[in-house]
């Protein structure tokens, strides 16, 4: 049976990428010619020195009040803190008696969406002025206590931009694979040869640095460049549309959907945020029917509470480490830490040209991406089962013996990161 979703929407439509900036590692040179250090103006890398719990949480929290700031209309937090869309709940399988109480508390329908590929439908909804979002889900809640609700959380970008090298998995018939994130420039060079279609933003392109960099990692193929996955056909939903209020739930899960349609096996999520039912049910609804999603675990810190979506079950979380095999001390640790591949001082390609040097959680998981995608071409449980338990089983234990929560199962795709100073070199040949 179908289930309903109704996103009660208290106020207008919000803006572009809602992504928390974290700041640039100190003292990195830039190095000359067509290798520059990519400075993702969404999220960028946090320092070695600043790995502390307490440290990172400050970070975040200056991030979250700038965007406030300066787009209060479109914008607000959660009572957790959390980024929201001003004025926005979803409702998930509404009974009409829901529906009628929130009607009588003033709620004004917006739009209304079915994702059939995901059992799932939305009605939004505005909420009247003097009635804030806290508020008026509290008070449905209290009239209608089975009633599955919640906000409308943005999700951020989990690091800075980076790539991989290497020769990818057995590349034998079709490949796909999707990619949900900003948008990608096709334009670049090591993303020219990439066939497959764009979702999102009403049909126009806007390339992002952090979408560009993933894409690049998943499928990229230039002079003394690849991506785990060349002969991949790039399926990429740009879920931000440069607006500040880009990333919700809601757009996720469109996207998700369309993945569904598609029948991309392999999606890689490299975003992060807080738990929602609405995104949850999605992943949920894709798992089950044997897609492979993959997810950065995120960059708040290994103190720091589990993000999501890498933290649904049957989400492949990955995380990063450095070339000397080192964990990222910004990188989020728990049962959630499936994988570990690298996630620093890799080259990647940059919007409008150009390479960029890379790190976060966010380019670890797209080579984990591709080295599945080159392996399962349509989503089947079983098969999805078998391809990453084969991974896992190639992977380098490190850490504790066994899956520790620090690297998971270990370590994969090591001999897919490009060395910034050799694809220097190798270009200019």
């Amino acid at each position: 049976m179908k289930q309903a979703v109704f996103v009660l929407s208290i106020t207008a439509a919000l803006g572009a990428q809602a992504q928390l900036r974290l700041p640039q590692l100190p003292g990195v040179q830039r190095l000359p010619g067509v290798v520059d250090r990519v400075v993702d103006r969404v999220t960028q890398p946090l320092p070695e020195l600043l790995s502390t719990t307490t440290q990172l949480v400050d970070l975040r929290v200056t991030q979250v009040r700038d965007l406030l700031q300066r787009h209060p209309d479109v914008v607000e937090t959660d009572p957790r803190g959390e980024l929201i869309r001003r004025r926005e709940l979803v409702l998930l399988a509404p009974s009409e008696a829901a529906l009628a109480a929130a009607a009588a508390l003033g709620l004004v329908k917006l739009r209304e969406e079915s994702w059939p590929e995901l059992d799932l439908r939305e009605v939004v909804l505005r909420v009247p002025a003097g009635l804030d979002t806290a508020e008026a889900l509290d008070k449905l809640r209290v009239a209608q206590p089975d009633l599955q609700a919640d906000f409308n959380h943005l999700y951020s970008r989990s690091g800075e931009v980076s790539a991989a090298a290497g020769a990818p998995l057995k590349q034998t018939g079709a490949v796909r694979v999707g990619l949900i994130d900003g948008g990608v420039d096709r334009r670049h060079p090591a993303l020219r040869h990439a066939a497959g279609p764009s979702f999102g933003c009403g049909g126009t392109a806007i390339s992002s640095e952090h979408g560009t960099a993933v894409a690049s990692l998943l499928v990229g193929l230039d002079r003394g460049f690849a991506g785990a996955a060349v002969k991949a056909e790039l399926f990429a939903a740009d879920v931000y549309c440069d607006k500040p209020d880009g990333g919700s739930a809601e757009e996720v899960v469109r996207a998700l959907a369309w993945m569904a349609r598609e029948r991309v096996a392999v999606i890689n999520l490299s975003l992060v945020g807080p738990t929602n039912r609405l995104l949850e049910q999605g992943v949920a609804a894709l798992v089950k029917r044997g897609h492979l999603i993959v997810a950065a675990v995120g960059n708040d810190g290994p103190a720091a509470p589990p993000l999501f979506p890498a933290s649904y079950a049957g989400v492949i979380g990955v995380t990063g480490v450095n070339p000397s095999r080192r964990v990222l001390p910004e990188a989020a640790q728990g049962p959630q830490v499936l994988l570990t591949a690298p996630g620093a001082d890799m080259a990647v390609a940059r919007s409008g040209g150009g390479y960029g040097i890379a790190r976060g959680t966010s380019f670890a998981a797209p080579l984990v991406a591709g080295l599945l995608a080159a392996e399962l071409r349509q989503p089947d449980p079983a098969a999805a089962a078998a391809v990453l338990e084969r991974l896992a089983a190639s992977a380098v234990d490190l850490g504790a013996p066994g899956r520790d929560p620090v690297y998971g199962r270990g370590l994969v795709a090591e001999d897919l990161r490009v060395v910034p100073e050799e694809l220097q070199a190798r270009q200019r040949r």
